[in-house]
């Protein structure tokens, strides 16, 4: 979106530049459509189960989200910045169902993006995705290749800690292709918290006798794996990617 990455590898920054504009339109666009980010925005949680205690649990098969009164963002947003504010019983119940519901469309889609966007929109998207390929030198390829080893080992998990806001973040994984890799529950938006609580919580959910390796390029995320003595491998080059594939190859990771 910068252009950064443009400058740094020679290629043209206004056409890097396009789409990036264009795939956050995408972002936004499926956010908005099949994700509540209108609803959502403002009722941002770190992690997709922060207000499952809310949940009843009724079935939603039939629920009409579009009638059940829930405020729009703008009206809501009060209810859900304001410290320790909760909304009553019955908008929280409202707020939790959303939630659920964003859940169950990205297990029920992760495979199956295309099917989700639907055939014009899946064009558009295959088109943009090829095209990004082209202009990074295949660099979510070689992720892709190293987050899939990790993901296939049984003792071993991915986990995402992103400064993007929840909903937006896993319509980001989605339209990348991510979600075969990242299960819904190992993502953590630090947009409120910053990305040392996340990984607190991280802590906390698996222990502290299980081995953590923090992968980034970030300054937070070097400043927190030092902190909780994690090893931290930096990416900042293609070379960086395929060194951290052949690492895990080797079993050394």
């Amino acid at each position: 979106l910068t252009g950064s990455y443009a400058n740094r590898y020679g290629r043209d920054p206004p056409t890097s530049v396009s789409l990036g504009l264009r795939m956050e339109e995408m972002i936004f666009n499926l956010a908005d459509t099949h994700l509540f980010f209108n609803d959502l925005e403002e009722c941002d949680q770190v992690h997709i189960d922060d207000v499952s205690s809310d949940d009843n649990g009724q079935d939603l098969s039939t629920y009409n989200f579009g009638t059940d009164g829930f405020p729009a963002a703008a009206t809501s947003a009060n209810l859900c910045l304001a410290t320790g504010v909760r909304g009553g019983v019955d908008w929280m119940r409202k707020l939790a169902f959303r939630y659920r519901r964003v859940k169950e469309i990205y297990n029920t889609y992760k495979n199956n993006v295309g099917g989700l966007l639907g055939p014009a929109k899946r064009e558009a998207w295959l088109q943009l995705r090829a095209e990004i390929e082209a202009l990074t030198d295949s660099w979510l390829t070689l992720a892709l290749k190293a987050l899939t080893l990790i993901h296939s080992r049984t003792n071993c998990v991915n986990i995402l800690v992103t400064t993007t806001q929840l909903i937006p973040a896993l319509a980001k994984v989605l339209l990348y292709g991510l979600g075969v890799v990242f299960p819904i529950e190992n993502i953590y938006s630090a947009t409120k918290i910053g990305k040392e609580s996340c990984f607190e919580r991280i802590i906390q959910r698996f222990g502290r006798k299980v081995v953590y390796v923090v992968i980034g390029d970030g300054v937070e995320e070097e400043q927190g794996s030092k902190k909780h003595a994690m090893p931290f491998w930096r990416i900042s080059s293609h070379s960086d990617l395929m060194a951290l594939h052949h690492a895990l190859e080797l079993e050394y990771l």
